[in-house]
């Protein structure tokens, strides 16, 4: 457990990472990763007063070892690839294949759970900023950035309570700007850096993008901390 300084849920990392950004552009549009990153988006949101929109992405993990990230898909039909992971771990092309199409199901269901029928938002021309609630190898955000980009926005910001000082690296190459909270010379994993770090249900992502302000969805224990009776 690092010794630095804890957030306490991904709410509290919202609230500290809006305090970190700069006054957003009259045309900036905050988007925030599902499922995670939808909830430190919320924060970011209400502070900044601006609609709350999801990019949707999805980490393709190693198969067995799912939490090694060989790259990541995004909207639009986003593709970032690891070649150096594909090769070391000798991934063929039949078991990358497997993993690409399982998780794409996955995107178009939460895209078609989160968005419905409605249009993805406007970036032509616009600041995207992406909001997930951490940045370890960096691939879901490189696909973000390059799903913003290939929609037409002009500038991408990055912002994250916390990131590993590579994964930002890797990051800056394809993004404007990055911003995080807290920059560990040694990330080993984003929950790490959370008291607490549930799982996220689509029921609280989707209370998040329509701005309703309950904040006790993943956390049971926090409702008695922090929220009036209902």
């Amino acid at each position: 457990m690092p010794d630095g300084a804890l957030f306490a849920d991904r709410r509290d990392a919202g609230r500290r990472l809006a305090s970190r950004l700069p006054t957003l552009p009259p045309d900036a549009v905050l988007l925030g990763l599902p499922r995670g990153g939808v909830i430190v988006a919320a924060e970011v949101a209400i502070a900044a007063q601006r609609p709350l929109h999801a990019l949707v992405v999805r980490k393709l993990g190693l198969p067995q070892r799912a939490e090694l990230a060989i790259g990541a898909i995004a909207e639009g039909g986003v593709r970032v690839l690891d070649g150096v992971a594909i090769r070391r771990f000798r991934l063929s092309p039949a078991e990358l294949a497997e993993v690409e199409q399982r998780e794409r199901t996955e995107l178009e269901r939460r895209v078609a759970r989160y968005r419905g029928d409605a249009p993805p938002p406007a970036l032509a021309r616009a600041t995207a900023v992406i909001v997930d609630d951490g940045l370890a190898t960096g691939a879901t955000a490189l696909a973000a950035c390059r799903a913003a980009r290939s929609a037409g926005a002009s500038r991408i910001v990055v912002a994250v309570p916390v990131a590993s000082p590579e994964g930002t690296a890797d990051v800056r190459a394809v993004a404007d700007e990055v911003v995080s909270v807290l920059t560990p010379a040694l990330l080993r994993s984003i929950g790490e850096w959370y008291e607490r770090f549930p799982d996220v249900p689509d029921e609280e992502v989707l209370a998040a993008l329509a701005g309703e302000p309950d904040r006790c969805h993943a956390d049971p224990d926090a409702k008695e901390r922090t929220c009036p009776p209902c």
